[in-house]
């Protein structure tokens, strides 16, 4: 069953079409709910759909319906999505995934995530009973540093959860950028001249690795920007406006549709300023309503000023890479601009929360997951000097452990 892309007006989504090259009605029903009811992105519906897709050629070859789905019937799906291998080849054993070009588990995660929604969608709208028998009630919660508010209101209620689970190993701090490696990804895209006050390379490049640098936004947010969204400070703070929008033609859009300002530097300002007014010398307001224009457009490659695409931006990043050779690492991607972000800002005293409307996390929940560790890291360095702390103990001498 292929995955199809679809054209609208207001943008671009994903269905699954069967043998017939018409939708399949009950996931096109599930992947509407997520684009009304979730306002799910169009990245988010692609996965879902590709998600889904394997799920319904995996009930093709195995000949089953969809509401006949079981427990057992669902366990050699993980191994489909592990090995690749078709429905009832077996490994011998010893022949793993890893030998055998298996895929990580965090890959199987998001298909299973995806058909486990499928079905509590279907049993919630339609009573379909299959989700009753992926799921179970009752059992303990999972533990969590973090507790909710009301979570004393929820004791003796009935704890639903997967019956199935992929665990995936625990992926360790997130990579960050040095300065000194951030620093020579900035002047590989474009440096300043003193002597002849011209800059070369490439400024539009800069102004976009500066401004995820200094900012912390996803990718997505930082092409989602339009001229407009850029205030100068004016006697005051200069900031940046972060406001969803569905209209970009690669599908880019600010995550969780959340507005948000970020206050940024003079020099990202005048960055910005230097900019503009290439993109003017090049008349490319008379092209467009420059103001109300997107910021980050196609300069040499592509249609003139069309919107830049991630796949472009990676490109760029691989370019960047071929001629840093060792001074940058080898698996940078623009998402570690975002972690690099996050962890100055806490090593610099800023606070959880002020991090979290920074960064556009939905809970402080999210910082802290993905970012305690480097506050607790730091508090543990302050320990470092024993000797310091134990000289001031009083009151134990002859005490027994």
């Amino acid at each position: 069953m292929p995955v199809q892309r679809i054209e609208l007006g207001d943008g671009r989504t994903w269905t699954v079409v069967g043998p017939d090259y018409l939708p399949i009605v009950p996931v096109e029903e599930f992947l509407e709910f997520l684009r009304v009811g979730r306002d799910a992105s169009p990245h988010t519906l692609r996965s879902y759909a590709a998600s889904l897709n394997a799920w319904w050629d995996y009930l093709e070859a195995a000949g089953l319906a969809r509401d006949e789905v079981t427990l057992p019937s669902f366990l050699p799906f993980l191994t489909v999505l592990r090995t690749g291998d078709p429905v009832g080849v077996h490994r011998l054993p010893g022949a793993g995934a890893a030998q055998v070009g298996g895929v990580a588990e965090s890959t199987v995660r998001l298909p299973v995530a995806a058909v486990l929604s499928f079905y509590r969608y279907h049993a919630d709208v339609h009573g379909v009973a299959v989700a009753g028998r992926l799921y179970r009630v009752g059992g303990r919660r999972a533990r969590s540093r973090y507790v909710g508010a009301l979570a004393h209101l929820d004791r003796g209620s009935d704890h639903v959860s997967p019956a199935v689970r992929v665990r995936t190993r625990d992926r360790g701090p997130a990579p960050v950028l040095t300065p000194a490696q951030a620093e020579a990804i900035l002047d590989g895209c474009a440096r300043f001249d003193v002597v002849s006050g011209q800059w070369s390379g490439s400024v539009r490049d800069r102004l976009l690795f500066a401004t995820l640098s200094e900012t912390g936004m996803r990718l997505g947010e930082c092409l989602s920007l339009k001229h407009c969204d850029w205030h100068v400070g004016r006697g005051g703070t200069p900031f940046v406006e972060v406001v969803p929008r569905q209209d970009h033609p690669a599908g880019v859009r600010v995550k969780n549709s959340r507005f948000r300002r970020i206050y940024i530097s003079d020099d990202l300002e005048r960055l910005h300023s230097e900019y503009v007014w290439e993109l003017c010398d090049a008349d490319a307001h008379r092209a467009v309503d420059l103001e109300n224009w997107w910021v980050f457009v196609n300069l040499r490659r592509g249609e003139w000023l069309a919107p830049l695409r991630p796949e472009t931006v990676y490109d760029l990043v691989d370019g960047l890479k071929r001629r840093l050779g060792k001074a940058v690492p080898s698996a940078w991607t623009p998402h570690w601009w975002r972690h690099t972000h996050a962890t100055a800002l806490l090593l610099s005293g800023a606070h959880e929360h002020v991090v979290m409307r920074r960064m556009g996390h939905a809970d402080v929940q999210t910082t802290l997951t993905l970012y305690g560790w480097v506050t607790e890291d730091a508090e543990l360095k302050t320990l470092a000097n024993w000797k310091s702390f134990t000289t001031n103990w009083r009151g134990l001498e002859g005490s027994t452990a």
